[in-house]
């Protein structure tokens, strides 16, 4: 698919571009490879193909989901300027 200087112009109207007179043909070159990339792989069958999480087929390692750090909040509760029964006190924002 080959797009001339009319579509381009177009295209960046659209998309709120604004481009000079004389980058169009570069442009223009440019978008009509894209699509025409676009095209070719629209082409491929793909009716038996899986879809696949990751292209490599790779695992993710999890971490075991245990505690690792001792429980501080009286240590940074401390210093807060206002607490009650564990939560820290913040003024309100919002009516």
């Amino acid at each position: 698919m080959s797009l001339d200087a009319e579509q381009v112009k177009k295209i960046a109207h659209l998309a709120r571009l604004e481009i000079n007179e004389a980058d169009i043909p570069s442009y223009a070159g440019t978008l009509s490879n894209i699509l025409e990339l676009v095209d070719q792989m629209s082409a491929v069958n793909t009716d038996d193909v899986e879809p696949m999480a990751h292209p490599m087929d790779a695992n993710q390692r999890l971490r075991a989901d245990v505690v690792t750090e001792n429980n501080q909040r009286e240590k940074f509760q401390a210093i807060a300027p206002k607490t009650e029964d564990g939560l820290y006190l913040v003024p309100q924002v919002i009516e």
